[in-house]
């Protein structure tokens, strides 16, 4: 891993905040475990909808090692939320491509989500998993960057 202090940009859609923030909890416990010393600076957003701008503004200052995005989109029932997810997705992508900073998505999109405590459950716990796999991500394009250089 790079012997400089790690800097992790980590944007959270506030937009089903009590799911979502689950995803950052996750992320931050599996980071300074795998991670030690890295400073997490977190932002947050309307929805997932603004986060590849946040994202992209965030790599082009040059102080972040990568960035990490964390969404949940729903089908509210008007328009089709998979058309947003896929257009974040592929935004998120793009500003990687584009800065050469990794970035990435902890943005889900379940096909049936109704707000009942079974399912909010469900989704709570499950976004600390992907919170912490994303942390083990960030880890692992740390550690390509550092061979890279060699």
């Amino acid at each position: 891993m790079t012997t400089k202090t790690p800097r992790i940009a980590f944007i959270r859609a506030r937009w089903h905040d009590d799911i979502v923030d689950r995803a950052h909890e996750g992320f931050l416990t599996e980071a300074t475990r795998l991670i030690p010393g890295a400073e997490v600076e977190t932002f947050d957003v309307p929805g997932a909808f603004e986060m590849p701008l946040a994202a992209k503004k965030l790599a082009q200052t040059g102080r972040f090692d990568a960035v990490v995005a964390a969404a949940f989109v729903v089908d509210g029932g008007i328009y089709r939320h998979d058309f947003v997810a896929g257009a974040v997705v592929t935004g998120l992508m793009n500003v990687g491509l584009e800065t050469g900073v990794p970035c990435l998505s902890v943005s889900l999109t379940p096909h049936n989500y109704q707000p009942v405590d079974v399912l909010t459950d469900f989704y709570r716990d499950h976004f600390v998993k992907k919170g912490a796999e994303a942390a083990s991500a960030v880890r692992q394009l740390l550690d390509l960057e550092t061979r890279l250089a060699g």
